[in-house]
């Protein structure tokens, strides 16, 4: 059995250890004492160079603590193995990972566009997305989430972040805005309605952090909520100037 190493045991590296577990002899190593999670999950908890030396080595931290924990594990990673990432953003750690991990290490950015709260409705049709960025083991991770029954898709880390500036982007300011003004279940809701209460519920659970780096390390996010803000702006006011002219006539 191939080991696994899971850099970060937070939500998301803890959901991995139970998609995983059978599968691989799994290690996790975490900043925070998660020794007691580790064990009720079957999972060795190591230092994070120990995790590193896997044969499979998965990068679950926030997009922001990603270069550091690359930097970390570069000197120990062994030849032959394989690097993954599992962040909401893929140009800005298949750069990192390019440039800090050595030759010899084969590098797949994957994105999982499920969390510990979507896969409470199961994993069969999921979405999991895979771009090769050095070598040949994106097809053995391809063929690995078609098993576990997640629809899997391969592109570049170039377009997944455009597709994401609107995907997530967008749909993740909507939707914390509308959490943050505390947007009511009206008894009077209409089904549109209802559909971004529903997106409320998906996301409530989020980190800021998750948040934050959706909209600001993702290079085309900007632009797309720029020119969201800028239209719902302007469609209130031409609202507005109808109006007048309506009162006014």
């Amino acid at each position: 059995m191939k080991t696994l190493g899971l850099i970060g045991f937070g939500r998301f590296g803890q959901l991995a250890a139970q998609m995983l577990q059978g599968r691989f002899a799994i290690s996790a190593s975490d900043q925070r004492d998660q020794s007691a999670v580790a064990r009720s999950l079957g999972v060795s908890f190591v230092d994070i160079h120990t995790a590193a030396r896997c044969d499979i080595v998965v990068i679950s931290v926030p997009v922001q603590n990603m270069l550091s924990a690359i930097k970390s594990i570069a000197p120990v990673v062994r030849p032959g193995s394989l690097v993954v990432d599992v962040a909401s953003v893929k140009v800005f750690p298949a750069a990192w990972m390019t440039e800090h991990l050595p030759e010899s290490v084969d590098v797949v950015a994957t994105h999982p566009l499920f969390g510990p709260q979507s896969a409470k409705l199961g994993l069969v049709g999921q979405r999991l997305i895979v771009c090769p960025v050095r070598g040949r083991a994106h097809e053995a991770v391809a063929r690995l989430g078609r098993r576990i029954g997640l629809s899997v898709h391969v592109t570049t880390p170039e377009q997944h972040d455009l597709e994401m500036s609107y995907v997530q982007a967008l749909s993740h300011l909507i939707g914390r805005a509308l959490i943050n003004i505390s947007a009511p279940a009206e008894s009077l809701s209409t089904r549109s309605y209802e559909h971004l209460l529903d997106l409320c519920s998906l996301i409530k659970d989020d980190s800021f952090e998750l948040f934050s780096a959706i909209q600001t390390m993702n290079p085309y996010a900007s632009g797309v909520t720029r020119d969201f803000l800028q239209e719902a702006a302007r469609l209130l006011e031409e609202a507005n100037q109808r109006r007048d002219a309506a009162t006014e006539a």
